[in-house]
Order: C-alpha cells, then sequence, then structure tokens
C-alpha cells in the first residue's frame, strides 16, 4: 500500500496510523428483505481496480473515512471523512 494516506484532518500520515475496515457499501433500510441483509453482510467483491473502502484513522483524529484506493497498484486517490462522503466536493 501507499506509505502515506491524505487524511482531510490530520494531512498526509503514514497508513500504521489507520485500520482498513472494508467496502465502502450503502447500508440497506431496516425494513429491508432478509436476502438484502444477508448479501451486505457476507458477500464482498474482490474487485481489480478503483474500489472505496472504510478506513479508521486509530492513531489521528479517530475519524472514519472513505478512501478510493486502486487494488491492483496500492495507489490512494482521494479519501474523505465517511460523514461527508455522499457530498461532491468532499473528496481531497
Amino acid at each position: 500500500m501507499a506509505s502515506l494516506v491524505p487524511c482531510p484532518h490530520c494531512g498526509a500520515r503514514p497508513k500504521e496510523e489507520f485500520t482498513v475496515k472494508g467496502a465502502a457499501q450503502v447500508r440497506p433500510a431496516p425494513d429491508t428483505d432478509k436476502k438484502s441483509w444477508v448479501d451486505y453482510v457476507y458477500l464482498r467483491e474482490n474487485p481489480r481496480g478503483r474500489y472505496e473502502e472504510f478506513w479508521h484513522h486509530t492513531s489521528g483524529c479517530r475519524r472514519w473515512l472513505v478512501v478510493i484506493r486502486d487494488t491492483a497498484t496500492h495507489e490512494i486517490e482521494s479519501s474523505c471523512d465517511a460523514a461527508f462522503a455522499g457530498q461532491t466536493d468532499a473528496r481531497t
């Protein structure tokens, strides 16, 4: 992986400060059918290329981030605070 991760709160920080938590998927609505919940909890894609992941800045600001990373090269394209991930101007 890249040695520095761009944290929108702390700046570029070593990757060892972060914990990767997996795919940044949209959570189903609480009243969604059981199959959709099973798919959300247990099924994951393993794509090659651009991928959005949840990362936690464990040893820094302790914020959740959405990091866009290339799974083939491990280059990090951008990151943003997970609370603002749906906003188009939130990427750093």
